[in-house]
């Protein structure tokens, strides 16, 4: 295969497993999730701020526990991984447990909704998810030399957020229904769904699936691993990953770019996560809107994603990933005072569309900065970490996203219960921020080369 193709097929995972995040995690299925679980619990005789409250800690509380199953698990692997010598193998099988679980949340009936089977269910696939990146991140020190992967990671972003666009753009056209029971083109769901039992929506947990397996094809064409001896047994590999801890301390630079992407990452992943329920259960949203400000979102990413990718080619990553945080604290502190009724703390008129503008401005942000900390964030590790051994050292990287994945669902659970307010909820994650961005100052730019 030629060395285009091989990144073009690499490119496409990201245009293929986008749609996880974009219409499960943020825009569709997160929503719909606490939009039936709130109803139900307002049938049952709650009161609707504690209802919605309560259907947040919810969806919360799964997303930490299932944080902690992958960051138990992905360093382990990791180095499981590059003893054996081969990462194509993982990637087809954590690429069906993605499959599966995104396929199973059809089974989220409003009236019917289990909700500890849909969390298991969204657990799987989000696992299958976060594996099979850990593979094909892998993949990306072999695809170019060290100042051609800053491009190649952010055009691949790039795509992905394209690809989510596309998705989040039919789902909302022909499935995705509104309150009167149609989509965003003013018809019934197509297929003949059932819009009373909510299918349109339900529909984007199997649509995910078939997009991942439809848009798979080029990566399973184009893109082959070097052969690689296998270097010893599982014992030997676990020993490994033993050391490569032992030694982080002695590693300075890693050290700080591990810890300062652990709470940058988990800030990002609870505005991802709850930006849509915040919109739903605050502004009082609808999940068309919800999804029609994820395609703004996603639009302002793939733009912001592909110029950082030429300025992290020309000037490394640090000043992209640093700036973003920058726009990220700010955003997140500006979204924490909007309500129907106010913007910025000051009080507007009854039936303004400002506190929905200004909310769409913060996704816009969301989406560009969100974009490129993912983006550099990634060349970065290719950095940092040792060749002969990436898919460990994208192990440990996915382990520092998830060590504290389960904190920003824990803090915004937690904050909303003692509060009884979403907007509190949200507060916690301006000081993951803060803690990645003070962390980031102890990063060599270069990683194992002299700094310049």
């Amino acid at each position: 295969m030629s060395d285009r193709n091989r990144i073009r097929g690499w490119m496409m995972f990201d245009w293929a497993s986008q749609p996880f995040s974009t219409l499960l995690l943020t825009f569709l299925f997160g929503p719909y999730f606490a939009e039936i679980v709130a109803a139900r619990a307002v049938t049952d005789g709650m009161a609707p701020e504690a209802a919605r409250a309560a259907a947040q800690s919810a969806w919360g509380w799964g997303l930490a526990v299932t944080g902690i199953a992958i960051a138990l698990l992905a360093p382990v692997i990791g180095a499981v991984a590059d003893t054996r010598g081969r990462r194509m193998p993982w990637i087809w099988g954590f690429s069906v447990l993605y499959v599966i679980g995104s396929a199973g949340l059809w089974l989220a009936h409003p009236e019917t909704i289990s909700v500890p089977l849909i969390l298991f269910l969204f657990g799987v696939g989000l696992v299958g998810m976060e594996f099979a990146t850990i593979f094909t991140n892998a993949l990306l020190p072999g695809l170019g030399s060290r100042e051609q992967i800053g491009r190649i990671s952010g055009t691949g972003w790039a795509l992905g957020y394209a690809g989510g666009v596309v998705a989040l753009i039919v789902m909302l056209a022909l499935f995705a229904e509104n309150a009167a029971g149609t989509t965003l083109l003013g018809n019934p769901p197509a297929l003949g769904l059932d819009a009373e039992a909510r299918e349109g929506t339900r529909f984007v947990g199997p649509f995910t699936a078939l997009w991942f397996v439809l848009f798979m094809i080029p990566f399973v064409l184009w893109v082959r691993e070097a052969p690689a001896p296998r270097s010893g047994t599982v014992a030997k590999a676990l020993s490994d990953l033993g050391q490569t801890l032992r030694s982080l301390p002695k590693r300075g630079s890693l050290s700080a770019f591990l810890a300062s992407s652990m709470f940058y990452r988990d800030g990002l992943n609870g505005l991802y996560t709850f930006g849509g329920i915040y919109a739903l259960g605050v502004l009082g949203w609808s999940v068309t809107d919800v999804g029609v400000f994820g395609i703004l979102g996603a639009i302002c990413g793939a733009l912001a994603c592909w110029a950082a990718g030429r300025i992290d080619s020309a000037r490394g990553p640090m000043p992209v990933i640093s700036a973003s945080i920058l726009i990220l604290i700010v955003t997140t502190a500006a979204i924490a005072t909007l309500t129907p009724t106010s913007v910025l703390g000051i009080a507007v008129a009854d039936g303004s569309r400002l506190p929905d503008i200004a909310f769409y401005i913060c996704g816009c942000l969301i989406g560009a900065a969100g974009g490129t900390v993912q983006s550099s964030s990634r060349t970065m590790m290719v950095r940092q970490g040792d060749e002969a051994r990436m898919t460990e050292g994208f192990g440990l990287y996915t382990l520092s996203g998830k060590a504290t994945s389960f904190l920003a669902p824990a803090l915004i659970a937690l904050v909303t219960d003692l509060t009884g307010s979403a907007r509190a909820g949200i507060l916690p994650l301006i000081g993951l921020f803060i803690l990645g961005l003070i962390l980031l100052r102890f990063v060599n730019p270069d990683g194992s080369r002299p700094a310049r």
